[in-house]
C-alpha cells in the first residue's frame, strides 16, 4: 500500500466511522480528494475488509432511523436508497427493519394529528388532504385509504 493510499484509508476510515455510508457515498468523497481508479479500489476493499464500510448495516440503519425518526414510509425509503445506490436485495433487507404494526400504527398517528389540524374542511377535501399528505411521505396509497377510511369521514 502506497503513502497515498495509507493517507486516503485513513481519511475514508474516519469518514465512514462519523457515520454509515454506502460505497458510492465514499467513492465520490475520495474522487473529491483526487484519487486513481485504482486508488480508490484499494482503499474501498480495506475499508470493506476492516468492516468501516458495510452497505447491509447501512441499508438496515438507514430504514430503521428514516422511519423511527422522520416518519418515513416504506416506498420514500426506498426510493432513497435506490438514489444511494443500493441494490434491490440490499434494499430490501433494510425495508425488513421496519415492523408492520408499528408502521401501520404510526400511519393512522400521522393521519390522525393530520385530520385534526385540517378540521372545518369538507369531508371530501379532507380525505384527499390527507391522502396527498400521507403519500409524501411515502406510505402505500392502500395502507393510506384504510386509515382515511377508520377515521370515519
Amino acid at each position: 500500500m502506497t503513502d497515498t493510499q495509507k493517507q486516503a484509508l485513513y481519511k475514508a476510515a474516519s469518514f465512514c466511522a462519523y457515520q454509515e455510508r454506502t460505497i458510492k457515498e465514499v467513492r465520490q468523497r475520495m474522487a473529491e480528494w483526487e484519487l486513481s481508479e485504482q486508488d480508490m479500489g484499494v482503499v474501498l476493499a480495506e475499508l470493506m475488509a476492516q468492516n468501516y464500510l458495510n452497505e447491509t448495516r447501512f441499508a438496515k440503519a438507514f430504514a430503521g432511523g428514516k422511519f423511527r425518526i422522520k416518519k418515513w414510509g416504506k416506498l420514500k425509503i426506498k426510493q432513497e436508497l435506490k438514489m444511494r445506490g443500493l441494490s434491490n436485495e440490499l434494499i430490501q433487507k433494510g425495508l425488513q427493519e421496519i415492523d408492520g404494526d408499528q408502521y401501520e400504527a404510526t400511519l393512522h398517528d400521522l393521519i390522525q394529528k393530520k385530520a385534526h389540524a385540517l378540521r372545518g374542511n369538507t369531508p371530501l377535501a379532507m380525505k384527499q388532504k390527507l391522502l396527498r399528505f400521507a403519500l409524501s411521505r411515502g406510505f402505500e396509497n392502500d395502507l393510506t385509504w384504510d386509515a382515511i377510511n377508520t377515521l370515519g369521514l
